[in-house]
């Protein structure tokens, strides 16, 4: 059974896993990585966050083939203070719409991997 601390997006332990709630009402688990050195996984998506405001929604395949997403990301990068991935989703582009409006859900509950 998973533990639920009630914590910060940015306090949350590497390795642990937030709910994120997306602009219709979804879900996400996402997973915390460290901001200043994970390494995409090509099927993935990853959230670039400060606190609780999405900065940057993507993937390894966005920041190859597409510039725009590229530019977004390094700036992002400049002022983020968390980072989190979200297993290879059903229908990307619809989950990259919705987090990109996302927030903690439940007043930031995490949970031990």
């Amino acid at each position: 059974m998973p533990v639920n601390i009630p914590i910060s997006a940015k306090a949350a332990p590497l390795g642990w896993t937030m709910d994120w709630q997306g602009r219709s009402g979804a879900r996400y688990r996402l997973f915390r990585e460290q901001l200043d050195s994970f390494v995409m996984q090509d099927a993935d998506l990853y959230v670039v966050a400060k606190g609780s405001h999405v900065l940057w929604v993507g993937s390894a395949d966005d920041l190859v083939s597409d510039p725009t997403s590229r530019a977004r990301f390094r700036l992002a990068l400049t002022c983020a203070n968390a980072a989190f991935r979200l297993d290879a989703p059903g229908d990307r582009n619809a989950a990259i719409w919705d987090l990109e409006s996302a927030s903690p859900a439940g007043m930031g509950t995490a949970h031990a991997a």
